[in-house]
């Protein structure tokens, strides 16, 4: 027995949800693209003809079709869409990557990011920066930083010490 395609629509939907934490508003709209996706496609496959991205819905400015999306692109003010699903996130979580069996360093090397990339929206790396400036994070980081320079020196010179001798 073949699947409607509300029925189809319901598990597709129902798998993103169970995988990314998504509102009752988020749900139905994914709803609605996924069934009119589906539609599009049932149609296309019966009168024997492939779909182009700009056949679908949604396929306007702020939707991700495939080619479309440049890497550099896809970190935004508000928001990151991620390379391989082209769901939208204020932050690509590792749980995420995950789900396309990827950790975040292969994600960024896949898609050829700098590693030291955060891969969260512009806002949230902005805000934690200013946290953090707030909390003195800098001062202490350097302060740590000079500690760790002057034990290294220090065991550098006790090492050649023990060797001359």
């Amino acid at each position: 027995m073949e699947k409607k395609l509300l029925e189809l629509a319901v598990e597709i939907v129902q798998a993103q949800a169970s995988v990314s934490k998504m509102t009752g508003d988020e749900i139905e709209i994914a709803l609605v693209r996924v069934y009119n996706a589906l539609h599009k496609m049932k149609l296309a496959e019966t009168e024997d003809r492939s779909i182009l991205p700009d056949d679908m819905p949604g396929s306007g400015k702020q939707a991700w079709a495939g080619a479309d999306l440049d890497p550099r692109s896809s970190i935004q003010e508000d928001r990151v869409v991620c390379m391989e699903c082209r769901s939208e996130f204020r932050q690509l979580t590792a749980n995420h990557l995950r789900t396309h069996q990827l950790s975040p360093r292969e994600y960024k090397k896949k898609w050829g990011f700098p590693l030291k990339q955060p891969l969260a929206a512009r806002v949230l790396t902005k805000l934690r920066s200013r946290s953090a400036k707030k909390r003195g994070l800098p001062e202490k980081l350097q302060i740590y930083l000079d500690q760790k320079r002057k034990d290294k020196t220090a065991a550098e010179r006790d090492l050649r010490s023990v060797r001359n001798s």
